[in-house]
């Protein structure tokens, strides 16, 4: 089967072009918002479980997903797909750099049938980082979303960089990602007054999902107040919190999944996968 799948895999890869979507002959439609942000609103947030978790089912039901991971500094979701890193200067920072790169060399095969990552290098430096623009970040969503059928972008809450505020830009819907904190609404906040101020649309970010609840007496009413709609809720389960230093899935390899966790998962790809 792995044979098969790794088969799969590489006749989608060759079908790349500037104007094709990867496996276009499997996915005759395209989804209206193809493009997804998710961004933590403070700690505990765990945007690289959620979103692992949610491409392995948006991934199952047909469509080709692509994982972008913008955590420039320290990325991980090559850990929670269980993907070997790029060498330095591999991946996202070689495409941000020039657009005659070969898409092909730089997005990584995951283990997952249809689920693809786009990821900086965790032996990249920091300094790497810091010069690029808007343009370079749009053209690599750009050509990214002109082969996949969805895209979902982990957003790094940093106001002052442009990975942050450009994601914000160039994605088609948003989520902002929180836990129990009492920080949090007043953080979702400030974010989207600074990004309103330079001109950024902040309207598709108004939708929160809540990560890892632990069932503690939590202010929901300021979030609704503050004109935020909870939209899902999972719970903190320790064996998710465990997979990825397992090498594993939490929604595909345990055999006994939350029924919470799985439900809001579940419905969070459905409502991506039905735009």
């Amino acid at each position: 089967m792995a044979r098969e799948a790794e088969l799969t895999l590489d006749s989608v890869l060759q079908k790349i072009s500037a104007k094709e979507l990867i496996g276009a002959e499997l996915q005759d439609s395209q989804l209206i918002y193809s493009v997804v942000g998710f961004l933590p609103a403070s700690d505990f947030a765990d945007n690289a479980l959620l979103i692992s978790n949610i491409s392995y089912i948006l991934a199952q039901k047909g469509l080709n997903t692509c994982v972008i991971d913008l955590k420039v500094f320290y990325p991980n979701l090559y850990q929670f797909l269980d993907s070997k890193p790029n060498k330095r200067g591999d991946g996202l920072l070689k495409l941000l750099k020039s657009d005659k790169v070969d898409y092909r060399e730089e997005i990584l095969q995951t283990k997952y049938e249809r689920l693809f990552l786009l990821s900086p290098s965790p032996h990249d430096l920091i300094e790497e980082y810091l010069d690029f623009e808007f343009e370079h970040l749009e053209r690599v969503i750009t050509s990214v979303k002109n082969m996949f059928d969805i895209v979902l972008i982990d957003i790094p809450n940093i106001p002052p960089l442009e990975f942050c505020l450009g994601a914000m830009k160039y994605c088609h819907i948003g989520f902002l990602t929180a836990s129990e904190r009492m920080e949090a609404s007043i953080n979702m906040t400030k974010l989207l007054d600074f990004a309103a101020s330079v001109g950024i649309s902040t309207s598709k970010f108004k939708s929160v999902i809540m990560m890892n609840l632990q069932n503690i007496d939590y202010d929901y009413e300021s979030l609704k107040d503050m004109g935020f709609q909870i939209v899902a809720a999972l719970p903190l389960v320790k064996a998710a919190n465990a997979s990825p230093m397992e090498g594993s899935l939490y929604i595909k390899d345990t055999s006994l999944i939350n029924k919470q966790f799985r439900k809001e998962i579940r419905r969070l790809a459905d409502l991506l996968a039905n735009q």
